[in-house]
C-alpha cells in the first residue's frame, strides 16, 4: 500500500456530516476520553459512534485512533504526579508499545475492509468483555499474588522481560483496534503486584499513548482518516481526558461503566447484524 504525502490531510469520500452528529460524535469522545484516562474502554463509545455517522468500519477505526491520541496525552499529563520515579518503566515501556502499535497499525493496513466488518463486531464484543471482567480479573489477581514488594520498590525494580513481551503484543492488538487495550496494561502490572491503581493508570496511559501515537502517524499517511470529524473529536477527548485524570477518580464510577457495558454489547450486535 502507498502512503503518498499529499493525502495526509484529505479525507475519504464520505458524506457531508451534519452539526448534530458532529456533537454526538464529540460527546463519545468526550467521555471516552475520561474512561481511557481512568481504566480504558473509550473505543468502545467513539467507534460504533462513527459507525453509525456513516463511516467504513476502517475509517472510523483510523479515525477514533487519531483522534483519541491528543486525549490520552492530556490524561497523561494529569497522572505526571503518579508517574514520579517511575522514568525506568517509562523508558521500558517505550519501545515495545512503539514496536507493538506500528506493526498492529500495519496489519490493520494489510486488511482487507470486507474483512475487517467480519472481525470488527467480535473485536467489539470481546472487548466489552474484557470491560465487564477488568475489575473481578485485578481481585483475582492480587489476591493471587504473592510478592515482597510495595509499589515503590516494584516502581525501582522496573518491569520484568515477561511483561516486555506481554506489552509488545499489546501493542500488536492496540495499532490493530485499540479497544480494551488499557485493560489488559492494567491486569498486567497488577499480576506484577501493584496496588496503587493511580500509579497503574499513569504507566498504562503512557504506554498506550506510545503505541497509539505510532498507529496515529501510520494512519495518517494511509487516507484513511476522515480529517474534520477527528479534529473535532480530538478537542473533545482532550478536554475529557484531562478532567477524568484529575478529578473523575472521585466520582462513583459504576454507572459510567454500566453505560458503557451496554453500548459495548448494544454496539456488537448491531455491528453483526449489519
Amino acid at each position: 500500500m502507498h502512503y503518498p504525502w499529499d493525502v495526509i490531510f484529505l479525507s475519504p469520500a464520505v458524506p457531508v456530516i451534519p452539526t448534530e452528529r458532529l456533537l454526538f460524535v464529540a460527546a463519545a469522545s468526550f467521555v471516552g476520553g475520561i474512561l481511557n484516562s481512568i481504566a480504558g474502554g473509550g473505543t468502545l463509545l467513539t467507534f460504533p459512534a462513527l459507525v453509525a455517522m456513516g463511516l467504513s468500519p476502517l475509517t472510523a477505526n483510523a479515525t477514533s485512533t487519531v483522534a483519541l491520541v491528543p486525549g490520552a496525552l492530556t490524561s497523561m499529563l494529569g497522572y505526571r504526579g503518579e508517574l514520579t520515579g517511575a522514568r525506568k518503566w517509562a523508558i521500558a515501556l517505550f519501545l515495545p508499545s512503539l514496536l507493538g502499535g506500528g506493526f498492529g497499525a500495519w496489519l490493520l493496513l494489510h486488511t482487507p475492509g470486507s474483512t475487517f466488518s467480519h472481525v470488527v463486531p467480535w473485536l467489539v464484543l470481546g472487548a466489552t468483555a474484557l470491560f465487564v471482567a477488568q475489575k473481578p480479573l485485578l481481585g483475582w489477581i492480587r489476591g493471587h499474588t504473592h510478592t515482597p514488594l510495595d509499589d515503590a520498590a516494584l516502581t525501582a525494580a522496573g518491569p520484568t522481560p515477561a511483561l516486555l513481551v506481554f506489552q509488545f503484543v499489546v501493542g500488536i492488538y492496540g495499532g490493530y483496534f485499540g479497544a480494551g487495550v488499557g485493560i489488559l496494561m492494567l491486569a498486567a502490572l497488577g499480576f506484577m503486584g501493584f496496588t496503587n491503581l493511580h500509579r497503574m493508570n499513569g504507566l498504562k496511559n503512557w504506554g498506550g499513548f506510545c503505541m497509539n501515537m505510532v498507529a496515529s502517524l501510520t494512519f495518517a499517511f494511509s487516507g484513511l482518516v476522515d480529517w474534520p470529524v477527528a479534529l473535532v473529536m480530538a478537542a473533545a477527548a482532550m478536554t475529557g481526558g484531562y478532567l477524568g485524570s484529575r478529578g473523575a477518580q472521585k466520582v462513583p464510577q459504576h454507572y459510567v461503566r454500566a453505560v458503557v457495558v451496554l453500548v459495548g454489547t448494544v454496539s456488537g450486535v448491531w455491528l453483526l447484524l449489519r
